[in-house]
């Protein structure tokens, strides 16, 4: 499973979705456009991702933008983990 599955997983797990994520796209809106992406439900994703990857955000990384789409988000964890060497 590549980091871009993973992280749909983990994003499905971490907003109930049921499912739903697993079909999502590069390209497919997040923020503001799933009401379930509150600013709860953002830490939770980012705890998720930080666990299941075995990763740490840095605080100044974490901004709206990184969850504009599933690409952007996916391309953070892809960077921490290079960066991390994980």
């Amino acid at each position: 499973m590549n980091v871009s599955e993973q992280v749909l997983r983990v994003l499905d797990e971490s907003l109930s979705l049921q499912g739903r994520a697993l079909a999502f796209e590069r390209t497919t809106p997040l923020l503001g456009a799933l009401p379930e992406l509150d600013s709860m439900a953002v830490l939770a994703l980012i705890t998720g991702l930080e666990n299941h990857f075995g990763i740490a955000f840095q605080d100044d990384e974490l901004n709206g933008a990184v969850f504009a789409t599933v690409g952007s988000l996916t391309e953070l964890v892809e960077q921490t983990l290079a960066g991390s060497g994980a």
